[in-house]
C-alpha cells in the first residue's frame, strides 16, 4: 500500500502541477486584474455562499461512497443510479436554499443570475466529486488523477481564448468566467460518468427508496463534517462582504490572498483524495496504517511549512507582481493567512484518517467548536481590521481543529508520543524560519532569487532532518517497507 501511495501521489502532484496552477495564475489570476477587485470580491463573495451550502448538495454522499466502495467495490453495481437519482432532488433544494438565503440577506437581484449559474457548478462539481470517489474506490487511481483536472483543462482552453484572443481584447466579463466553468464541470462531468458506467457489469436502472434512504442515514455522520468544515472555511469570506461598508473591496483583496491557499491546498486535497480509500481498505484489512501516516504527515508538511514560512516573509513582492492594485496591506493579508496553510494540511492526514475510521462522532464535535470559535473570531476582528482580521480568525481555527484532530486520532489509535519525531518538526520549523529571514534581509540580489532559495533551504533541511528520506522512498517504491 505504501508503493502504491508513493507511485500514486507522484503521478497525481505531476499531473496537477501541469495544470492546476496554470489556471490559478494563469487564468484566475488574469480574470482579477481584468475585471478589478471590486467585481471580483462580489464573485468570490458569491462563490462562498455556494460553498456554505454545499452539503445540501453531496449530504456527506462522496465520503461514504469512497469509502463504502474502498471496501467492497460489488456495492458499485446497487449505488451508481440510486445516488444519481438522490442527487438530482439534493440539487433541486440546494437551489432552493441558496436563493432563499440571498433573498433573506439582500444580495442585489442584479447578481442572481451569476449565483444561479455558480450554484449549477457546484451542482455539478458534486457529481464530478462523486464520480471520482467510485473511480478512486475501484483503486483506479491514475485515472482519477486525471479527472482531477481535466477541468481545469477545459477551462485554460475556454478562458485563454476569451482572454487573449484579439477578438476579444477588453471585453472581458466576470460572467463568461462563470459560463466557462459550467461548460467545462459539464464535460468533465460527462467523461467520469462514461468511466464509471462502463465498470458497472449490469445495469439496473430501477430506483429503491429504501435503499435511498439507507445511504442518505449512513452519510448523514459524514454530511455534518463536511458542512460544518464549509462553515469555518467558507463564511469568513461572506461575513467580510456583509459586515463592512467597503466589504466587496475586502473580499476582493481577501480572495486574492485566498488564491494562493487555495493553490497550496491543491496538494493537500489530493493527498486525502488518496489517503481516504487507503486508509479505509488498510482499516478493513486490519493493516497499520502508522506507517502511511507518518510518511504522508512528515512529507507534506515539510512542504507545507516551507512554502508558508518563505511566502510569509517575501509577502510584499508577491502580491505587487501578481496584482495590479496591491498595496502592503495584500501582502499582510496573504502572509498571515498562507501561516494557515501549515495547520490545513495537517487536517488533510489526520482529518482524513479520523473519516476512514469512522470516527465521525467525537470529529463533529471538534468541528462545532470550531465554527463557533470563527464565527466570534470574525465578528470580532472583522470590523476593526477588515481581511486581516478574517485571516487572524482563519489561522485560530485551523490550528485550534489540526491540533485537536491529531490529538484524537492518537487516542483512536492508541499511539504513543513520539518526541523525536516532534523535536525534529519544531527543528525543521525553527530552522526554516531562521533561514528564510536570511534570505529576505541580507542577500542583495533579486527578491525571486532569493525567494527560491529559501525554498530549496527548506526542502534541503528536510532531507537533511530526515522527513524527506529518499531511500526510505525507494524502499516504499521496491515494496520492501511494510
Amino acid at each position: 500500500m505504501n508503493k502504491e501511495f508513493s507511485l500514486n501521489i507522484i503521478f497525481l502532484i505531476s499531473i496537477n502541477l501541469l495544470i492546476k496552477p496554470f489556471f490559478i495564475f494563469g487564468i484566475d489570476l488574469t480574470v482579477q486584474n481584468v475585471v478589478g477587485t471590486e467585481t471580483y470580491g462580489i464573485y468570490f463573495t458569491l462563490l462562498s455562499l455556494t460553498y456554505l451550502f454545499g452539503i445540501i448538495n453531496d449530504f456527506g454522499i462522496q465520503n461514504f461512497n469512497n469509502r463504502a466502495i474502498s471496501q467492497n467495490s460489488n456495492l458499485l453495481q446497487q449505488y451508481f443510479y440510486n445516488i444519481l437519482g438522490v442527487k438530482i432532488v439534493l440539487g433541486l433544494l440546494y437551489l432552493i436554499v441558496v436563493f432563499l438565503t440571498a433573498w433573506i440577506w439582500g444580495y442585489d437581484v442584479n447578481v442572481w443570475h451569476i449565483l444561479f449559474f455558480l450554484s449549477v457548478n457546484m451542482i455539478i462539481a458534486q457529481y464530478i466529486y462523486y464520480l471520482r470517489s467510485n473511480i478512486a474506490g475501484l483503486g483506479l487511481y491514475r485515472i482519477d488523477s486525471m479527472i482531477s483536472a481535466l477541468d481545469k483543462l477545459l477551462m485554460i482552453v475556454i478562458c485563454g481564448v476569451l482572454l487573449w484572443f484579439p477578438f476579444y481584447d477588453g471585453k472581458f466579463q466576470i460572467e463568461w468566467f462563470v459560463y466557462s466553468q459550467t461548460i467545462a464541470f459539464f464535460l468533465a462531468a460527462l467523461v467520469a460518468f462514461f468511466i464509471v458506467k462502463n465498470k458497472i457489469p449490469k445495469h439496473s436502472y430501477s430506483i429503491d427508496t429504501s435503499l435511498i434512504f439507507s445511504l442518505l442515514k449512513k452519510s448523514a455522520p459524514y454530511a455534518l463534517v463536511i458542512f460544518l468544515m464549509s462553515i469555518y472555511t467558507r463564511i469568513d469570506v461572506v461575513m467580510v462582504e456583509r459586515l463592512l461598508d467597503n466589504g466587496e473591496t475586502e473580499s476582493g483583496i481577501y480572495g486574492a490572498a485566498y488564491r494562493l491557499l487555495d493553490a497550496s491546498n491543491m496538494i493537500g486535497f489530493l493527498f486525502a483524495g488518496l489517503l481516504l480509500p487507503m486508509f479505509a481498505r488498510m482499516l478493513k484489512e486490519k493493516t497499520s496504517v502508522a506507517p502511511l501516516v507518518k510518511m504522508s504527515a512528515l512529507m507534506i508538511w515539510s512542504g507545507a511549512i516551507t512554502l508558508s514560512v518563505s511566502i510569509f516573509f517575501f509577502q510584499k513582492e508577491i502580491v505587487e507582481i501578481l496584482y495590479i492594485e496591491a498595496t502592503p496591506y495584500w501582502g499582510e493579508v496573504l502572509g498571515i493567512l498562507m501561516v494557515s496553510f501549515i495547520a490545513v494540511s495537517g487536517t488533510y492526514i489526520f482529518g482524513t484518517l479520523l473519516t476512514a475510521n469512522g470516527s465521525l462522532k467525537k470529529m463533529n464535535v471538534i468541528l462545532v467548536v470550531a465554527v463557533v470559535l470563527n464565527i466570534v473570531f470574525n465578528f470580532i476582528l472583522i470590523p476593526k481590521y477588515g481581511a486581516l482580521g478574517a485571516a487572524w480568525a482563519t489561522l485560530g481555527t485551523q490550528f485550534f481543529s489540526m491540533l485537536s484532530q491529531l490529538f484524537l486520532a492518537k487516542k483512536e489509535f492508541g499511539w504513543e508520543s513520539n518526541f523525536k519525531e516532534i523535536f525534529r518538526v519544531v527543528l525543521f520549523s525553527i530552522s526554516i524560519v531562521g533561514l528564510s529571514y536570511l534570505c529576505y534581509e541580507y542577500l542583495e540580489f533579486n527578491w525571486v532569487l532569493r525567494f527560491g532559495l529559501s525554498l530549496m533551504s527548506g526542502i534541503g533541511l528536510a532531507f537533511l532532518l530526515g522527513l524527506l528520506n529518499l531511500n526510505f522512498a525507494f524502499e516504499f517504491l521496491k515494496n520492501k517497507v511494510s
